[in-house]
């Protein structure tokens, strides 16, 4: 089908030359592929990010992942307390199999009553997190079958996964041993604290993973948003003017008008700001005698007054004059290194070819970012073309006391916008926000990084809190001891302590590596980026730290301050 549609283009184009200079063809996509594929346009409807939302399911799997692993510690480290229950249940009969099933039961109950709270907070949760939905989603579970089956299915897997364990241990009491207060003399293979330890650091390496992606990620979205891109960008407003305004009058006319504004330090006309999300690029030509250098070269067209406004720095050289016809040309330290001069002034006088015209470079600029920074600088021409120049660029004066000095100058513009275009409608920008909208896919996975970091915290530090009790119930006799013989409560907290500390920073060896090499595949969509500091991964650690000791402190505060007379009584 390609080559046909392709062999007709060539069919009924026949007065174009085509050659490898002036070559075009089709390519056919997939319908379905069409959400997801960003390299076509679709047409204005939302399109989906596919490493995002296998980000996001990834996110919640460890999410669930934890709040199993949490269930089994809890319920586990509080086994004691139904250990005479089920002493009796099996003198009276019960077998192993009938109580392994109540037991089940019983999580999948509680797994069904999670599952219908997790459906009546939805639609809140829908709203909270608006700014990351398309629109069109609902919570109509009557018309969604296939949903009412997925959280069937997984109130399922959730409640074997999270209920099996605990139930082969609670079973795994004999009666006699239970009866007589004997609640630990169980079968070796499940009272072994290995596998709880385990599940323990797995809690906590996915936790500190969290912690250490929300400030790597938010180091990252500082460095965008803060790094100098060659320009000013404060305090700038622009605006498109009609694209079917030929008149070059018309928009000469509104600039000098704007210009006579008491709240505007400047005006500038452009076809686009400095940075933007798209850009124009054309190939260029230059020969130095010997040999000729054939670049790739993106072209910005602004009046004389653009690089003022925004602060540029000229190198070597001076600026454009006005022209309606581009002749001279500034170009960026980027070409200039790109053409062979390693001194931006050898660069003046000189011409390049470009559109069958040669163009002199009148002048080098400093680099500065035409796009986000995903993108290395490119080499670049700014030259003056009226006719192309459909966006005002304007620098407002420092906001007075009040706050209300530039909501009183956009008002003015678009009176006079309204007056010279009065068919149209009046849209700004101020350019820092612009710039801000580059990264909002970065902003959004922050964001929701900082939820999930908060939901892996607090159940991390549950988990911990129910091992602590398993282990201070299993050595309630000895700390009693401890105290008889002297111990203080400073010293018994120390002792119950270092072993669930030592899991703590077993955990952070764990996730520092994958933390880093997440962190740098992840940068790699940046040509830009911060270096990945210890400090990230040293802070992230401390807080952990910090969560992990309220944690234990809960539990060993209580037992090293119980009364050493009840643990006693029965020796």
């Amino acid at each position: 089908m390609e080559r046909q549609l392709n062999a007709l283009l060539h069919q009924y184009n026949t007065d174009q030359k085509w050659d490898s200079q002036n070559e075009a063809s089709f390519q056919l996509q997939p319908l379905e592929d069409v959400h997801f594929n960003s390299f076509y346009e679709n047409y204005g409807g939302h399109q989906a990010h596919k490493p995002t939302l296998y980000g996001l399911i990834i996110l919640a799997i460890f999410l669930l992942l934890l709040g199993c692993i949490n269930f089994i510690n809890l319920t586990t480290a509080q086994a004691t307390q139904r250990a005479k229950e089920i002493g009796v249940r099996k003198t009276m009969g019960s077998t192993r199999n009938q109580l392994i099933l109540q037991f089940l039961s019983e999580t999948f109950l509680l797994t069904l009553m999670a599952t219908f709270l997790s459906i009546a907070v939805t639609p809140l949760l829908l709203k909270v997190f608006a700014d990351f939905m398309p629109a069109g989603i609902h919570t109509d579970y009557l018309h969604q079958p296939q949903v009412i089956l997925m959280l069937l299915l997984l109130t399922l897997v959730v409640s074997v996964f999270s209920g099996f364990y605990p139930a082969m241990v609670l079973s795994g009491y004999k009666p006699a041993h239970v009866l007589k207060g004997q609640f630990f003399t169980v079968p070796r293979r499940f009272s072994n604290l290995g596998l709880r330890k385990t599940l323990t650091v797995f809690q906590f390496v996915i936790a500190q993973f969290f912690i250490m992606a929300t400030f790597i990620v938010g180091n990252q979205i500082h460095f965008n948003l803060t790094k100098d891109l060659g320009f000013k960008k404060d305090a700038v407003v622009f605006f498109q003017l009609p694209y079917s305004d030929t008149l070059v009058l018309h928009r000469t006319q509104l600039v000098n008008r704007l210009k006579s504004l008491a709240g505007i330090a400047s005006v500038s006309l452009s076809n686009y700001p400095p940075i933007s999300g798209g850009s124009w690029s054309s190939t260029m030509i230059y020969r130095d005698g010997k040999k000729e250098k054939e670049s790739s070269v993106q072209i910005k067209y602004a009046d004389t007054a653009f690089v003022g406004l925004y602060k540029m720095k000229i190198l070597a050289g001076a600026n454009l004059t006005s022209s309606d016809t581009p002749r001279e040309v500034l170009i960026n330290e980027t070409y200039a290194h790109i053409l062979g001069f390693q001194d931006p002034g050898q660069a003046i006088g000189k011409y390049i070819e470009w559109n069958n015209r040669h163009e002199i470079i009148t002048g080098v600029l400093s680099d500065f970012h035409l796009n986000s920074l995903r993108q290395p600088i490119k080499p670049m021409v700014l030259a003056s073309q009226l006719r192309q120049e459909l966006t005002i660029n304007v620098s407002l004066l420092p906001e007075n006391r009040e706050g209300t000095g530039w909501t009183g100058t956009i008002g003015q513009i678009k009176k006079a916008f309204g007056e010279t275009y009065p068919d149209e409608t009046f849209e700004y920008n101020f350019l820092d926000d612009s710039i801000a909208k580059f990264y909002k896919s970065e902003q959004d996975i922050s964001r929701l990084l900082k939820w999930a970091t908060a939901l892996a915290l607090f159940i991390s530090s549950l988990g911990l809190l129910g091992l602590v009790i398993y282990t201070t119930n299993q050595r309630v006799k000895e700390i009693g001891v401890r105290k008889v013989l002297g111990a203080s409560s400073v010293q018994i907290v120390s002792l119950l302590s270092v072993d669930f500390v030592i899991l703590v920073v077993v955990a952070f060896a764990i996730a520092c590596p994958l933390a880093w090499w997440s962190g740098h595949k992840w940068q790699d969509n940046f040509a830009y980026k911060v270096p990945l500091g210890w400090w990230l991964f040293g802070a992230s650690g401390l807080l952990m730290l910090l969560a992990a000791l309220v944690s234990i402190s809960l539990q060993t505060l209580r037992a090293a301050t119980a009364n050493p007379v009840k643990s006693l009584r029965s020796e």
